[in-house]
């Protein structure tokens, strides 16, 4: 069996975890991490025995995959040097900055044949699996996902930094785009979207209703989904199910709660685009996958944006 060469470019808070997980993998070796801060990839590369680099250009050709954990506005250039490269690439969410970049992406990964998968960890999440596989048709859709503020992510509004999870949730469930959308939201800790509510309309009848902010006091991830015999609700940050379905009698409930305690989404998502290198199943977050969920957020942020615009300007109107 081949050895997978594999590196991590950019090593900052998540990155490090990405090479954490491929140095200790069997059949991959993590040849090299690159960060543009050479001290903190020396720390990290004296960690697994691998080569430091402060510029990833050093490293295309040498390697066969790489995971790009660098802030957004660079997924587009490191990503496209490792693909034209004929490198496989695992690129962190959100794909791009904007739908001609990830077009760009996806357009190069199919021409070279190369695996290019995107870092919507979420789905990895036992909890939301397991939830995709007894849900079948959904009808309505809610999710709660709030973290406290961090300035880490603040490269991008909250639909791009946490929204965009569930909005990839909610799309792999519904396998559709939205037929109507329609969205609000604040700035509160940042001169950019800090809080936002979207609702989804599909062509079957589903809808879902979406809420984020990084202006909370703690960690919410909840999502829950009620298809015509019950609903299932995951709590993602504890990792838990709990099933409710119809009983024989009117207005009889049955309920069961599953709880996930091994968990480990990064090394699953990791093990996932090794697996589709190896040519053992399609990626399961693809570049087009990124890509819907990249152009939903986008038009949600619009949504917001063009909802606060309008309501500064009423505000600006003199009274009547």
């Amino acid at each position: 069996m081949t050895t997978l060469r594999t590196a991590v470019v950019g090593v900052g808070y998540l990155g490090r975890f990405h090479a954490e997980k491929l140095a200790s993998m069997p059949g991959v070796r993590l040849v090299a991490v690159a960060d543009t801060n050479l001290e903190r990839a020396q720390a990290i590369a004296s960690t697994h025995g691998c080569e430091a680099h402060a510029d990833h250009r050093t490293l295309l050709g040498a390697v066969d995959a790489a995971c790009v954990v660098v802030p957004t506005e660079m997924h587009h250039a490191v990503a496209g040097d490792f693909l034209r490269a004929r490198a496989h690439v695992l690129v962190e969410k959100p794909i791009a900055r904007t739908l001609a970049e990830a077009d760009d992406l996806v357009a190069l990964a199919r021409a070279q044949g190369r695996v290019l998968q995107v870092g919507h960890l979420q789905r990895f999440n036992p909890a939301f699996r397991a939830l995709e596989r007894s849900i079948g048709r959904p009808i309505f859709i809610e999710t709660e996902r709030l973290a406290p503020f961090k300035q880490r992510g603040v490269d991008v509004d909250v639909v791009l930094d946490l929204m965009i999870h569930d909005l990839d949730l909610v799309l792999s469930m519904t396998k559709s785009d939205p037929t109507s959308i329609s969205a609000c939201g604040a700035s509160v800790m940042t001169d950019s979207i800090d809080l936002a509510n979207a609702r989804l309309e599909f062509a079957d009848g589903c809808v879902a209703n979406l809420s984020a902010s990084r202006a909370s006091q703690g960690a919410v991830r909840k999502l829950r989904a009620f298809h015509a015999d019950g609903y299932l609700s995951a709590d993602l940050q504890a990792g838990r199910l709990r099933l409710v379905k119809r009983g024989a009698a009117p207005g009889d409930m049955e309920q069961e709660e599953v709880a996930f305690d091994e968990r480990d989404e990064l090394r699953a998502e990791i093990e996932a685009f090794v697996s589709a290198i190896s040519g053992r199943g399609p990626a399961l977050v693809s570049g087009d996958d990124g890509r819907r969920a990249l152009a939903l957020a986008l038009d949600i942020g619009r949504l917001v944006r063009e909802r606060a615009a309008r309501f500064a300007a009423a505000a600006q109107e003199p009274a009547r």
